[in-house]
């Protein structure tokens, strides 16, 4: 009998490329039907069939609070009643633009936009207009969007023009960026040597979520801001991800390491389409209608989402939110990891703030290549009978988990004893 999910995606695929708006809801990486949702409340999603599970994919980040909130629905309840929007200014942007500034001291101005793509590849075309310079450095396993010039790999070498990632982009634009490996103060530093004065900026995810969860060392960190300073370039800090979900002062926060820019997302919108980028006022006073650097968008600062992401930024402000999550966080990985360890498992988990890493392998990877190790086929086993148990994890070994405030104790212990139940049969 076909099921209601297998029946969407069978219906989709006739319309839809694929059968879905992005690559990954496929599951072509862990084989099997994509799930399709209906609803969310909480810590939970109910795929098309009415199955409930666990969400620890949380809209790959969004759902900080948890899905459904009712402070955030309430807060776009009203503003969709207001007008759902106007191309125009509204008090509303200046309203999120003074709370950003002011919980990230790395900002003296800022620009909102609707997608983190659209915001790193402005800040990428902020930072050559700014240094007049091309080049741009990006790390092997960080995703940055799908803008053509971050649609890059490395080839063979540590240090290599960068080839296309994707048929589309034309040979030209990607031989301007160079892609090396990520944690390589070493390279990073050679890199800077042979082109110091053609680098426009280096890019990087400060807390890596896109090859799974890679957190930076600290010689990196320092290597990338040293250089940046010495030559001139433009350090851009890649926080879509990262931003308001390691802490409410995001990586850059944590770790203590100051962009020249930086670009957020996912959090920031509530579960709405709304990003931004921003940082020196130097830098941000290039852009139009100031500056000759040109950015534009219709949606932008659009006030349905911009209430969604003003009410999530208050509440994760919240007394305790941090300290609570991060602990929560880390009670599921540990957990996770002491019931593979009692089964005999290859596996390891870590977390910082809100996100979390899973890995079948006996260490935790702190590299593109440690990651590709990992064994991929006993990630996708475990996906697929933990969804069985009802819990959903991001299909794909490569990607970052996440855990909302919405999550109980009861949730961390039931997901660490479907793991249990799972390795125990594991052979």
């Amino acid at each position: 009998m076909t099921t209601h999910n297998e029946q969407l995606f069978n219906d989709s695929q006739k319309l839809i490329p694929g059968g879905v708006n992005s690559p990954v809801r496929a599951f072509r990486s862990v084989g099997g039907t994509p799930l399709f949702f209906k609803r969310g409340k909480g810590a939970y999603v109910w795929d098309a069939d009415d199955k409930k599970y666990i969400d620890y994919v949380n809209s790959w980040g969004p759902m900080i609070v948890g899905h459904c909130h009712p402070e955030v629905v309430k807060a776009v309840q009203d503003a969709a009643a207001e007008g759902l929007g106007f191309g125009a200014p509204t008090a509303a942007e200046l309203d999120i633009a003074q709370m950003l500034c002011k919980i990230l001291p790395s900002l003296e101005m800022v620009r909102l936009v609707s997608s983190g793509t659209e915001a790193t590849m402005t800040a990428i075309r902020l930072a050559r207009g700014f240094t007049s310079r091309s080049r741009i450095i990006k790390f092997e396993g960080c995703y940055h969007g799908h803008s053509d010039g971050l649609l890059v790999k490395a080839g063979s070498g540590a240090l290599t023009f960068g080839q296309p990632s994707s048929s589309g982009v034309p040979t030209e634009i990607a031989a301007l960026t160079t892609v090396l490996d990520y944690n390589d103060a070493a390279g990073l530093e050679k890199a800077f040597a042979e082109y110091g004065d053609e680098i426009a900026a280096v890019i990087v995810e400060p807390v890596a979520g896109n090859m799974n969860l890679i957190l930076p060392k600290r010689d990196f960190l320092d290597a990338m801001r040293s250089l940046c300073t010495k030559h001139g370039s433009v350090l851009i800090l890649d926080e879509v991800m990262s931003g308001f979900r390691v802490g409410l002062q995001g990586a850059h926060g944590h770790f203590g390491i100051k962009p020249d820019l930086i670009t957020l997302g996912k959090v920031m919108g509530g579960g709405l389409p709304a990003a931004a980028f921003g940082g020196r006022r130097d830098i941000m006073q290039c852009l139009a209608p100031l500056g000759a650097v040109y950015q534009a968008g219709t949606l932008s600062g659009n006030p349905v989402a911009v209430a969604a992401g003003l009410t999530t930024l208050k509440l994760v402000q919240a007394p305790g939110f941090y300290e609570r999550l991060t602990q929560l966080t880390k009670q599921m990985t540990e957990g996770l990891t002491q019931v593979a360890k009692k089964h005999g498992i290859a596996f390891s988990a870590q977390s910082i703030g809100s996100m979390f890493g899973l890995y079948f392998s006996a260490n935790v990877p702190t590299s593109y290549a440690e990651v590709m190790a990992a064994d991929k086929e006993a990630f996708n086993r475990f996906f697929h009978a933990m969804l069985d148990e009802g819990v959903y994890l991001a299909p794909s070994a490569f990607e970052a988990g996440f855990v909302s405030s919405a999550h109980t104790e009861a949730d961390i212990a039931a997901t660490i004893a479907a793991a249990d139940k799972i390795f125990a049969g594991w052979k």
